[in-house]
């Protein structure tokens, strides 16, 4: 008993030393600019909308922003997003080295080497793209390559719908598969015409 006595108030001897008038603290600068409120790492999870799932998001870091002027998602080390119908089928995908997800205005800012894919098997490729997912929108002014199969087609100013079904350039440029095939009935002096097929 004399024991668990001491033990007490031994304690209690030392409490009005630390109760001094001198208060110490440490100022801390936040910038809530580059400042992440939220850090997470090896990220796979599905993203609703309105009660519906929309998309799956993969990503090796997710982070946030939520005391910026402009809240937005950070993903440093690329992203991976791919967009569901109602049934769950993929109807697009795309990754990038790097994006930005802007909450307010529901945008996508994707970079580096963007890779994306619609329903129809179309491959589109580009260095930048924005996806307006509030205005279910596509859009680029940066160069972007199309491909399928054998049809190729480029060009510098771009706009979609949100599945990537619809589309259109604004400069466009390209390359296109051609026939070479020899003309019947046609002198030896032009012995070769050029067939371009557009898709």
């Amino acid at each position: 008993m004399a024991i668990i006595l001491l033990t007490i108030a031994l304690p209690l001897t030392f409490l009005p030393s630390c109760n001094g008038d001198k208060n110490d603290s440490i100022e801390v600068f936040f910038d809530p600019q580059t400042t992440a409120t939220f850090l997470r790492t090896n990220v796979n999870t599905l993203i609703s909308d309105s009660g519906r799932t929309q998309s799956r998001m993969t990503t090796p870091k997710w982070l946030m922003f939520q005391k910026a002027s402009e809240p937005y998602w950070y993903f440093p080390e690329g992203v991976y997003l791919e967009q569901f119908d109602s049934l769950f089928n993929v109807e697009s995908s795309f990754k990038a080295d790097n994006a930005y997800f802007y909450e307010r205005r529901n945008l996508w800012e994707a970079n580096g080497n963007v890779d994306m894919t619609n329903l129809k098997g179309e491959r589109f490729r580009t260095s930048q793209i924005f996806w307006d997912r509030q205005n279910k929108t596509i859009y680029s002014d940066s160069f972007v390559h199309i491909s399928r199969g054998d049809m190729n087609r480029a060009g510098i100013g771009f706009r979609s719908n949100d599945n990537l079904t619809s589309w259109a350039f604004y400069d466009a440029s390209g390359l296109f598969p051609f026939e070479t095939q020899r003309k019947t009935n046609v002198s030896d002096s032009i012995p070769l015409t050029d067939s371009v097929t557009l898709e």
